[in-house]
């Protein structure tokens, strides 16, 4: 059936304390969402974020952000007092999350509700065993990151660096209400996420949310599991991940992160890769697959290179790994973030797997008409945006495009006449009208906003995962206008 939604990261929600979090903001854009005639809220990996702030670069696979534990409901729980809330400096812009502020202000708060919790007679021992296995080790990893100030595993004293049995004992001893805290915190996360979760199931609201194809170097899953990595017996990386030189980048991009030992993954069964999508799916309803081309080849940059001009590409574990997906879960809802340059192999490992690809308007309108991302190119087995978290919004890339791009694009929508602030609505209805299964729109899309209201710019650090919507900003005028466009192209 023909359906669509809407991309909102969590933190982009309003909210009274500096991010967006599972609040009532929350549940009131899900009714939001259904009076739009939406089916679909689409949002970015909900795990705690580490260098840059980026849900790309999380510390754990398998660990939830505690940013977005609702502050209000723990005051509701008698853990925090709204004056010890109201005391705390979140920022004053409410368009952006200034995440320096939030580091500072919301754990000395997380830690005052978990004295509280404990005050009470909880216990981590009690509530330990709903959690998964990884997300111990994670806890584990954060309470030892504390006492080392801080430092990524590989700075850490080398016995418990290379995870030595004495030393695993004697800090899990040591830290064992540090690693406390942080249990805390992931329970209080899944509490308040699956309680949001079953609300917007209540409403018709599935969730869509990503499945980053790598993990981050300073992460729990680098440290616990150095034999799924290519790295050294001192567990340094032999090689990292990136991107070769194009168009966008004469350099490249040297993303950084470690590198899978495909081979040792076949030999266990995918098992690690079974317990992250199992994982993942209790996430989310739909789970979207992020650089689907690694999966068939990936890029490998010898460590130590400061950019991606030197590389080779490597064969990924292909259609052996998504056969082990289907073997242990028999309804696979995913999607492939099939972006970028496509070789014959990839487009063969999406047809074997069945999985909808995405398509990207912003990336159709070359003037030479030849883009694969023209809708009139499109099947119904994929999902079409207008744009994603990590490109310009509408209003700016269609400022920002050359004349001749926008020739072309005025001819192929037969529009001339349409002013410049209201030029996405024409994107918008091209997404919507196109035979794609499933389309999903920005909401800064709807809202029209500028270049103000970019989530990400790939490569660069220091203002991204910042914007926010603003309280009252979604009116029920432009909610009514998103239902009637569901209505007319069938998606409602």
């Amino acid at each position: 059936m023909r359906k669509c939604g809407m991309l909102l990261p969590v933190s982009s929600l309003p909210s009274k304390y500096g991010i967006g979090a599972f609040s009532k903001e929350a549940y009131e854009w899900i009714d939001l969402l259904k009076k739009a005639g939406q089916h679909y809220w689409q949002i970015l990996p909900l795990g705690p974020t580490g260098y840059g702030d980026s849900p790309y670069q999380s510390f754990s696979s398998f660990a939830g952000n505690p940013y977005f534990i609702d502050l209000e409901e723990l005051v509701r729980e008698e853990l925090l007092t709204r004056e010890q809330c109201d005391l705390a400096d979140f920022g004053d812009d409410a368009s952006s999350v200034n995440y320096e502020k939030l580091y500072e202000c919301r754990y000395p708060l997380l830690k005052q509700a978990y004295g509280a919790w404990k005050a009470k007679g909880d216990s981590v021992k009690d509530v330990q065993a709903d959690l998964n296995e990884e997300t111990v080790w994670y806890c584990f990893y954060m309470a030892l990151k504390d006492h080392f100030q801080g430092k990524s595993w590989i700075e850490w004293d080398e016995d418990i660096r290379l995870k030595k049995d004495t030393a695993v004992e004697h800090y899990k001893a040591a830290l064992a209400d540090e690693t406390g805290f942080y249990i805390f915190l992931q329970i209080k996360f899944w509490e308040q996420w699956e309680k949001l979760k079953s609300y917007a199931a209540g409403q018709g609201i599935r969730i869509i949310g990503d499945l980053p194809i790598y993990v981050a170097f300073d992460s729990a899953d680098a440290w616990s599991h150095p034999e799924l990595f290519q790295f050294d017996e001192s567990g340094y990386p032999e090689a990292v991940a990136g991107c070769p030189p194009d168009a966008f980048s004469a350099t490249g991009q040297l993303w950084g992160n470690p590198l899978y030992r495909w081979d040792y993954h076949k030999e266990t069964g995918y098992e690690w890769w079974l317990k992250r999508l199992e994982y993942s799916f209790r996430l989310y309803d739909t789970v979207r697959i992020d650089h689907f081309r690694g999966f068939d080849e990936y890029y490998r940059v010898p460590a130590g290179r400061e950019d991606a001009m030197v590389g080779t590409w490597e064969k990924g574990p292909g259609i052996d790994l998504f056969k082990s997906f289907r073997e242990r879960f028999k309804d696979l809802d995913i999607i492939a973030e099939d972006l970028g340059f496509l070789t014959p192999s990839v487009l063969n490992l999406l047809s074997e797997t069945g999985f909808p690809g995405m398509k990207v308007l912003e990336f159709a309108f070359d003037a030479n008409g030849e883009s694969i991302y023209l809708p009139h190119n499109y099947t119904n087995n994929c999902v079409v945006y207008t744009g994603t978290h990590d490109n310009q919004t509408l209003r700016s890339w269609y400022e920002d495009i050359s004349e001749a791009d926008r020739d072309f694009s005025r001819r192929y929508l037969n529009n001339w006449n349409t002013p410049a602030e209201e030029i996405h609505w024409d994107f918008i209805r091209l997404a919507l009208a196109s035979v794609a299964d499933l389309a999903v729109i920005p909401v800064q899309d709807y809202l029209g906003t500028g270049r103000n209201g970019r989530i990400n710019e790939p490569s660069t650090l220091g203002n991204n995962w910042k914007w926010r919507l603003k309280q009252g900003e979604i009116t029920s005028d432009l909610m009514d206008r998103c239902r009637e466009l569901a209505l007319l192209y069938g998606r409602k």
